[in-house]
């Protein structure tokens, strides 16, 4: 039984005003995407927000790495006002608290990671900490933190405390380890430091590439907020969840367990494909969120001999997939059961339009994607790949096929495929391999979460790694 409030379906929440829009409240579900461009190419930047936007999103994201690229965020987003274009732009900023208070001047709201905005980039080192030196740090980000909560509310800027797992610092792995607990206290950290300047135009975000993790963040960071009368509204996202339809699957696995519990204001679909593509992805979930609340309380009912059987109807396979997943996903998360069988319904719009297209087959796969997305049942190879951004300075799409085709017949093995490390070695921290962006052209590759090639050249990276597999597994 949820003890957060719930209002028409959805957990109550503060609004944050992002530009022209509100999130959280009465408002509707917002959805979002995040350009691939280089931030500095204006004319890229330009051209796929309006695709983003063309398609329905409702806020563009771009990566800024460094002052230069938050400035730039001011000329691409001229730009876009002159073709009457008005859909906020968010920065999305790593590693230099500086830059966040460069892209405050331009951008309607500013992404920080509490993993770097001050604590040093994480580095996998067990550091020891005296509850002295432990309130030290946290002074330090009180020290600048503040500075710029003042900045963003002098120029009517919003915030996203953007929280990522695969990006935890050292000082809070060194306290809570590599767990919900201190994804949420990472993130509490911050709220309480906006709360006291009675700062309001917060969105926050939690995510990982491990939908059981993310899942259980999010409840714990709403009961936190709950306990400290905080009401923040919520981002959700499954980051890094691939392409095709594993990473539509993943998705709806991580993202629609938390919309069937009221809980979510906005929310981005992470695929590594073109950002547009993402949309109508998003919006499926969105639309079927009332419909999911009743087959995710049926398909609860059903559960017998640890199975989940599930009878659904959707206008067309990709809208059966996402609605499937989307219903029995918390269910699989939280141990109801561990198998799953998936029926359409037999008089239904499904049922004629896939008649003789190897449905049973099909529905096979299907089960086992979405308990291989909710982390019970392996079958098929587990890919972490980014969505990629202005950071990725490699054939991302291109290098995900080509792993794919030479590794996806093993089984239970998980290869990470990042596009650089801001998030990189973190979220793949418990890969068997894998495959990062370390700079233009160049790549370094880990095994587990050591890094055992720096710096090698784009061209023989993908044979490298497929190499370094050789050594453990069977490749063609």
């Amino acid at each position: 039984m949820k003890s957060f409030e719930v209002i028409a379906g959805r957990r109550r929440s503060s609004v944050a005003h992002v530009g022209n829009i509100g999130i959280g409240g009465d408002n509707p579900i917002r959805i979002q995407s995040m350009a691939t461009a280089d931030t500095n190419d204006t004319a890229a930047c330009v051209a796929q927000a309006k695709r983003i936007i063309d398609a329905g999103g409702e806020l563009v994201r771009f990566t800024t790495q460094g002052s230069r690229e938050a400035v730039n965020m001011g000329r691409i987003s001229a730009q876009l006002r002159a073709d009457g274009y008005t859909a906020p732009l968010v920065a999305d900023v790593h590693f230099n608290a500086h830059v966040a208070d460069v892209a405050a001047l331009y951008c309607e709201k500013v992404r920080i990671n509490p993993g770097n905005y001050v604590d040093p980039a994480r580095t996998f080192r067990r550091l020891e900490y005296s509850d002295e030196e432990y309130a030290a740090e946290l002074r330090k980000i009180d020290e600048r933190l503040t500075p710029f909560i003042a900045l963003c509310r002098a120029h009517g800027r919003a915030v996203r405390i953007g929280v990522n797992h695969g990006s935890l610092s050292d000082r809070i792995m060194s306290r809570y380890g590599d767990t919900p607990e201190g994804v949420v206290e990472s993130c509490m950290e911050f709220l309480r430091i906006f709360r006291r300047e009675r700062f309001d135009d917060v969105v926050i975000s939690i995510k990982a590439s491990n939908t059981v993790v993310m899942v259980r963040s999010v409840r714990l960071l709403v009961k936190a907020m709950e306990r400290e009368d905080m009401h923040f509204p919520l981002h959700l996202g499954v980051t890094e969840a691939g392409e095709g339809e594993d990473g539509r699957i993943k998705s709806a696995v991580g993202i629609g367990a938390l919309l069937t519990e009221g809980i979510g204001d906005t929310i981005r679909v992470s695929l590594s494909e073109e950002p547009e593509c993402e949309i109508p992805v998003a919006r499926k979930l969105v639309d079927c969120i009332e419909e999911c609340m009743h087959l995710r309380a049926e398909a609860e009912a059903t559960i017998a001999d640890d199975t989940i059987t599930l009878t659904a109807d959707a206008p067309d396979w990709e809208t059966f997939q996402l609605k499937t997943a989307m219903a029995v996903g918390a269910l699989l998360i939280d141990g109801k059961a561990k198998r799953l069988k998936i029926a359409v319904k037999g008089d239904g719009m499904l049922a004629a339009a896939v008649a003789g297209d190897g449905l049973e087959a099909k529905l096979v796969e299907l089960q086992d994607a979405i308990l291989q997305a909710a982390r019970v049942k392996f079958t098929k190879t587990e890919y972490i790949s980014c969505p990629g951004c202005g950071r990725t300075l490699y054939n991302l799409q291109d290098t995900i096929r080509r792993i794919k085709a030479a590794t996806g017949h093993l089984v239970g093995l998980k290869i990470g495929i990042m596009g650089c490390i801001v998030n990189g070695p973190g979220e793949m921290a418990d890969a068997d391999y894998g495959y990062v962006g370390a700079g233009r052209g160049r790549i370094s590759l880990y095994k587990g979460k050591e890094c055992v090639e720096k710096n090698i050249p784009e061209e023989e990276a993908v044979e490298r790694l497929l190499r370094l597999i050789r050594f453990d597994q069977p490749l063609p």
